[in-house]
């Protein structure tokens, strides 16, 4: 994959306004850099590049560059505010499904500890699934606004960790004995916890993946390596590789949910919360400890309202009664035109035209972002059920003294293994075999591999309900006469396969969406569509809503299958529908790159 860096730009400052042209100029601009190179044999450099010519581009093997200080120290305050989140949310499954064990009263396990199932207030696959998921996925667009026009990322970053932090707090406060001896009291701290907390987790989201890739400021340019072969440095290899390490720091973080379910199953819930709860702290003194080593992005004034003023103009003149007629229009050639100062004779441009050309062009480019981002809720769709129903299912399951919310830690372990595996060797390997494993295609792929993992959680479901003493009346609620749990013959690690597919499927999918929400993303509007890209989780916890009336341990096994079925369709019609943007994947790269950032600082 070539860099953003090495395209030569425009100098007619003109933007894409629509898919044709886009084509048309990206052939012109291909063939521009042929002829200049024949004339010259490829000596002439590369713009914005470190004395990096277009043979060297063409003919040196391209490998990422080293990963800068601070953007290990942002990876660490992404390790623990993911070790808090998902030390609290994976084991709020059995916390709100599962009523108190027999004899507890902080919801550890007493008799058969061995497969017991720790639990605390008693309501229900439902009700969990319900209150656990959405709200955390709204808020990233607070964040990511108030970064952008307001406070900058760094700033907004630290104000909502201590807002984070004091959720926390309370959510070791509902798990107290105390208020367990009173449900609707420890039930109404929950959900005050979980408000609070997400609006914070939220609002740290939008922004950490921004920032942490905001740290590398390197350029294209050539280096020696050890071994005496010259290689080209590329910022794209290495902005991929950083997202790559990111999830990885994402997954080894949430690995301490293993500790969580231990500590619930023997110790109670407030202890397993309080835990998460004081990792969390390192946050803050994280981000205090290199305030002056970041890269901070100042915020860029009112650069959202622009963008909705370049987005409404365009739009104004183009609607129709026929919805069909108003979809045409809003494809249509030139649509984007209206908005251009360059569209209009010179000084009859519109009075509300405050920006140029080229702010038009990056306003598209984000919208172009953002409508491949438009699929995922059905991917998260799949990616839901290994926190919830997954879990469920194992504690239908022999368990052989491990807790049933342990086994989804293979999720992230898997992630971790893999992911080095894919940086080190898979992905070079394609490179060097001149394979284009581009974005599009790598979210495509995802797709493909999460309807896997589903396939196999339907087929491992109906197993269950043919082994399972109460069939497919509830496995994991099945009791024998003194109320002790009586699980199916069939061991928990059985179900470890979803767990690890859908850890392939986020490598594929999930990944490339931030390195993708990065890369397309004019620098002015980067944590909004970062924003946007986890947004579509809230849209798929909004459908699992949606499907709350099938979303009960009886009907699994066509839910699972449904979900698999669903990605594959949805997964197919995204290729179709973006094989375009993926043959212009490197000029899409280019837009907004040269001097100008993407919006008149000056004026801000």
């Amino acid at each position: 994959m070539s860099s953003p860096d090495a395209k030569v730009h425009p100098t007619d400052n003109k933007v894409y306004p629509h898919d044709k042209e886009v084509v048309d100029q990206a052939l012109d601009r291909v063939s521009s850099i042929d002829e200049k190179n024949i004339e010259g044999d490829g000596s002439s450099y590369i713009d914005g590049s470190e004395g990096v010519t277009q043979h060297d581009l063409d003919t040196l093997r391209h490998v990422a560059d080293t990963l800068p200080y601070t953007a290990w120290l942002v990876l660490i305050v992404e390790f623990a505010e993911r070790w808090s989140y998902y030390g609290t949310t994976n084991i709020f499954n059995n916390y709100i499904r599962a009523p108190l064990p027999r004899g507890s009263k902080d919801g550890r396990v007493i008799f058969d500890v061995a497969n017991g199932v720790a639990g605390a207030l008693g309501q229900g696959v439902q009700k969990s699934f319900a209150l656990r998921n959405f709200w955390v996925y709204v808020t990233p667009f607070l964040g990511g606004i108030l970064a952008d026009t307001l406070w900058g990322r760094y700033k907004t970053i630290m104000i909502f960790a201590l807002v984070c932090l004091s959720g926390h707090i309370i959510l070791v406060g509902s798990a107290s004995p105390s208020a367990l001896a009173q449900p609707n009291v420890s039930l109404g701290l929950l959900v005050l916890s979980i408000t609070i907390m997400g609006l914070g987790a939220g609002c740290i989201k939008a922004n950490v993946s921004p920032m942490i890739a905001e740290q590398y400021t390197g350029r294209l340019r050539k280096e020696t390596l050890p071994s005496g072969e010259v290689v080209i440095k590329s910022p794209t290899l290495t902005i991929q590789s950083i997202y790559l390490w990111f999830y990885a720091g994402i997954n080894l973080g949430s690995c301490g949910a293993i500790s969580a379910s231990f500590l619930a199953r023997d110790n109670g819930y407030w202890t397993a919360f309080l835990v998460p709860t004081c990792i969390f702290a390192l946050v803050p003194l994280v981000l205090i400890a290199g305030k002056n080593q970041y890269v901070k992005t100042p915020p860029r004034g009112s650069v959202i309202l622009e963008s909705v003023r370049v987005i409404t103009m365009c739009m104004s003149h183009r609607w129709s009664i026929n919805p069909i007629r108003t979809i045409q229009n809003f494809r249509s050639e030139g649509f984007w035109d209206t908005a251009k100062p360059s569209f209009y004779e010179q000084g009859k441009a519109p009075v509300r035209i405050t920006w140029d050309d080229d702010f038009v062009g990056e306003v598209h480019r984000t919208v172009k972002a953002c409508q491949v981002f438009l699929f995922f809720p059905f991917f998260w769709l799949c990616y839901s059920q290994i926190d919830g129903n997954l879990g469920t299912m194992a504690a239908g399951m022999t368990l052989h003294g491990t807790p049933n919310d342990l086994i989804q830690n293979l999720n992230p372990i898997s992630i971790i293994v893999m992911i080095p595996i894919f940086d080190k060797i898979i992905y070079p390997f394609l490179r060097r075999r001149h394979i284009n494993f581009s974005p599009i295609k790598r979210i495509y792929a995802g797709f493909l591999v999460a309807g896997l993992a589903m396939l196999y959680a339907a087929i491992l479901q109906k197993f269950l309900y043919e082994k399972s003493p109460c069939h497919d009346n509830e496995p994991s609620a099945c009791v024998n006469a003194d109320g002790d749990p009586w699980p199916a013959p069939v061991n928990v690690w059985v179900v470890s396969g979803p767990y690890i597919l859908v850890g392939m499927a986020e490598i594929f999918a999930s990944i490339t969406s931030l390195e993708y929400a990065f890369t397309k993303a004019p620098k002015s509007m980067k944590s909004v569509v970062m924003a946007f890209s986890q947004f579509q989780t809230a849209l798929s916890s909004a459908l699992n809503f949606a499907l709350t009336a099938v979303n009960v341990e009886q009907k699994f096994t066509w839910l699972f299958g449904a979900f698999a079925v669903t990605a594959w369709v949805i997964g197919t019609i995204f290729m179709i529908s973006f094989r375009q943007l993926d043959r212009m994947e490197e000029q899409l790269n280019a837009i907004g790159t040269g001097q100008r950032d993407g919006f008149k600082e000056e004026e801000h």
